[in-house]
């Protein structure tokens, strides 16, 4: 027997559960890709993407996920053989260190811990020592998903700064773009980047980078730049330039709808939800995790994410039979451990397309099958959540 009724609930981080009014905006017929509407609409979803991250640079819209704008970001400022400093904190920043390296970048991590946030002294350390200026760029997340790690993007620029060294300072936002703040010109950033089906609540298929003034000269000498990734190639009068060919129209039309919702709600309201959300989660994790099996991934309380949480499981319990018995029996889909947590953690996603109700419910699910596995857990986690949401949302 089971007490799920209708589609499942995704509580994962991406693709996220999308709203109905998004779903709805592609569904109409395509427009003429070289007609005026579709000018308009590239012009506003290009500017409203700058506004996004903060800048008065240039930004591109990519079909792709967010690995494509990895390379996107990479191929345009760097050329083969140069060096890249990797900020570790989890799965992601390697993930893009890796992608450097297999387009021919020389790769340099900065061993980090997937339990902690990148350390801005070290980073500033290790430029200092770096005489020659051999280090080109230096990439980093705000959020990684797979640790759920938030690291200090502004104080990593002031590091940065501090050290003298001119290497291109660049951030993947996948994770957190549309749900928490990011300054992309006021906190030093070159280049920054990011997908379209997190905190932008819009299908898989956009990938979108932003460059500065300083990321744009260098990329007139960039050695790795190809056609379709080029930013000199989106330059130019054809509308058709600014997406390398057919426009994804349909994810356009997602993503204007999307963006449209986040204006409605407004920038701050959203940012304000996600750390009230976030935080609930986490009072939530914080009572079950008296039971000695259930744990926060992330030490430190003030570098626990309000996009994502990862709760680890110990003592012999498997978190994929919690998975499993929340999908199956109540029709909530819980994130799985990746990388160095497959096996050993659970992932509850609070990003983009979201509500007290929607998190109550994934929070009184995994309860429900904390109980019902026998899972030794501290109790009153629910509502624990309920009270500080209750405290925190005035009347």
């Amino acid at each position: 027997m089971t007490v799920r009724a209708g589609r499942e609930f995704l509580a994962i981080p991406g693709p996220t559960t999308m709203p109905d009014e998004v779903l709805r905006a592609m569904h109409r017929p395509a427009i003429d890709i070289y007609s005026k509407e579709m000018l308009d609409l590239t012009e506003s979803l290009l500017s409203d993407i700058s506004k996004l991250f903060a800048t008065k640079g240039k930004s591109y819209i990519y079909i792709a996920n967010g690995h494509g704008a990895w390379e996107a970001a990479l191929s345009n400022v760097l050329s083969r053989g140069d060096k890249v400093l990797v900020l570790e904190s989890g799965r992601f920043a390697i993930g893009w260190g890796n992608a450097a390296a297999l387009m021919g970048a020389e790769v340099e991590v900065l061993k980090g811990d997937w339990r902690r946030a990148v350390r801005p002294h070290e980073v500033e350390e290790r430029l200092r020592r770096d005489k020659e200026h051999s280090i080109k760029a230096v990439v980093v997340v705000q959020v990684d998903t797979a640790s759920g790690v938030q690291n200090d993007i502004e104080a990593i620029g002031k590091a940065i700064k501090a050290s003298g060294h001119p290497a291109l300072y660049m951030v993947d936002t996948v994770a957190s773009l549309g749900c928490m703040p990011f300054e992309m010109d006021k906190w030093g950033i070159d280049v920054a980047m990011s997908g379209s089906q997190k905190g932008l609540m819009t299908p898989p298929g956009l990938g979108f980078v932003a460059a500065n003034a300083r990321a744009l000269e260098v990329h007139k000498k960039a050695g790795m730049s190809t056609p379709y990734w080029s930013w000199s190639e989106r330059e130019g009068t054809e509308n058709y330039r600014k997406y390398a060919g057919t426009a994804p129209v349909h994810l356009l039309f997602a993503l204007r709808k999307a963006i449209d919702m986040l204006h409605e709600e407004g920038l701050e309201n959203a940012f304000r939800r996600h750390s009230l959300l976030g935080e609930a989660a986490r009072r939530a994790v914080a009572m079950w995790s008296e039971g000695q099996v259930l744990g926060f991934n992330v030490a430190e309380a003030s570098e626990r994410s309000n996009t994502v949480t990862t709760v680890t499981m110990s003592n012999g319990h498997d978190p994929a039979v919690l998975q499993r018995y929340c999908k199956d029996k109540c029709g909530v889909v819980l994130g799985t451990g990746i990388g160095d947590l497959s096996g050993q953690a659970f992932r509850i996603a609070h990003m983009g397309h979201v509500n007290a109700p929607m998190l109550l419910g994934t929070l009184g699910v995994i309860e429900v099958g904390l109980n019902a596995l026998k899972i030794p857990h501290g109790k009153g986690g629910l509502e624990a959540a309920v009270a500080y949401l209750g405290d925190e949302v005035a009347v």
